[in-house]
């Protein structure tokens, strides 16, 4: 049996700690799609840690992680992040596997991202320069490498001939930056990486499947980044909806039970790209700053604005989802009104549909509005003690999507999670 937790919105919709909190509950959490741009943020020991691939149950004892085929890895990022797991008395050797299929950033790739995204100008579609892109496109390409080459004694030339191919096109940018460190860096990591449990995923997790064990699908990004259905061309490489479990693991659909849908109490967006609650005034900048809004993988201020029901409910039908999870409800405890958007008006013309193309369109957002509460959610204890205020809202957002909102989430502590 496999459950499917995924983002609904932009990214950081608080995936990392929903995670963690459901981690215990499986035998096995695996990672599906997305690069080292997720930011999976957990609170271990009262200590902040920030997962960009490695699987947000590492944490817990009797739990099996995989990073899945449809992921891509830097190996730079992933030695990082597993000596800072190690730190903190993880032994990653017990715990953690990669499939072999996993395709590998390398040090062209981040900077043929970074070449191509200062090349569009005004263009820009908010990369986090991390080189997932053009990784991908290797993939579809044919020409990447995978993890299981790095066992291949062949490697090095295999990389040099891919190497050769990126810098034909970097001659195309203006694009002068050394970066013979970075390369490395990158062979000390593919040497770490050499010592991890590196397997053939898609058996490995067939085989458990067949042996009754309960796997939770951890997705990255958000589904209104997909690369297929979210605000393209602002929009990841990888799909991001339950659909990529599938080719992302390896199983069949069979296999797959319930879709759990992370959603804010309200919206934010990282970089470029269209947003139609977005509130460029005081009131985005008070959401910012009470969630404390910025990247936890880039740093950069996000943009904010109230929730988006025709969005959440266009990612809810994509995806099949069967329970909601919000966070960050306690952000709304600031505000003596929180706003809904239930509709979109576009020439005038209101629509619960999303459109085609979102870049380029003058949409104006319908709100329905409902009271503040008084008393911080944070110190609700249970689903039934929050402010009858935050329930009616989250009732209505039951009654419009048409799916029950089973978690609350009322603050960033592991333990901070109401169940309905």
């Amino acid at each position: 049996m496999v459950d499917v937790l995924l983002g609904l919105q932009w990214g950081d919709e608080g995936k990392g700690k929903i995670v963690d909190y459901f981690a215990g509950k499986y035998d096995i959490i695996a990672r599906f799609q997305g690069g080292p741009n997720a930011g999976h943020t957990l609170y271990v020991n009262n200590q902040k840690v920030v997962l960009h691939t490695i699987p947000s149950g590492v944490f817990h004892s009797n739990t099996l992680n995989l990073i899945g085929n449809g992921v891509v890895l830097d190996p730079v990022t992933f030695r990082k992040e597993c000596e800072k797991i190690t730190e903190l008395g993880i032994d990653l050797k017990k715990n953690l596997f990669i499939a072999e299929k996993t395709h590998i950033i390398v040090p062209t790739h981040r900077a043929l991202d970074k070449a191509s995204e200062l090349a569009k100008g005004q263009e820009k579609i908010g990369s986090t320069l991390k080189g997932i892109g053009p990784a991908y496109m290797d993939k579809t390409g044919r020409n990447g490498l995978r993890v299981g080459d790095v066992l291949h004694p062949d490697f090095e030339q295999a990389y040099a001939k891919l190497k050769t191919k990126h810098l034909q096109l970097l001659s195309n940018y203006d694009f002068s930056e050394d970066i013979s460190e970075w390369e490395k860096e990158f062979f000390e990591a593919v040497e770490f990486l050499r010592q991890m449990n590196i397997v053939s995923g898609e058996y490995w997790l067939n085989e458990h499947l067949k042996a009754g064990k309960k796997v939770l699908a951890e997705g990255a990004q958000g589904s209104m980044l997909d690369v297929d259905f979210g605000t393209y061309p602002f929009v990841t490489s990888s799909n991001t909806i339950s659909a990529g479990v599938c080719t992302g693991l390896g199983i069949a659909p069979k296999w797959i039970s319930e879709v759990i849908g992370v959603t804010k109490a309200y919206c934010t967006r990282v970089g470029s790209g269209p947003f139609p609650t977005e509130l460029e005034n005081t009131t985005g900048e008070a959401l910012r700053q009470a969630g404390h809004e910025f990247g936890a993988t880039t740093g950069r201020p996000r943009r904010c604005g109230w929730i988006d029901l025709v969005a959440l409910d266009y990612t809810c039908m994509l995806s099949g989802v069967t329970q909601l999870v919000m966070t960050k409800s306690d952000v709304l405890d600031a505000f003596d009104t929180v706003e809904a958007c239930t509709a979109y008006e576009i020439n005038g013309k209101q629509t619960k549909e999303m459109p085609y193309q979102l870049n380029g369109l003058s949409i104006k957002p319908v709100v329905e509005s409902f009271p503040g509460w008084s008393t911080p959610t944070a110190a609700s204890n249970t689903y039934n003690t929050l402010p009858p205020e935050m329930k009616k809202f989250l009732s209505f957002v039951e009654s419009y999507l048409g799916i029950p909102v089973k978690y609350v989430s009322n603050g960033p502590g592991r333990d901070q999670i109401l169940e309905k």
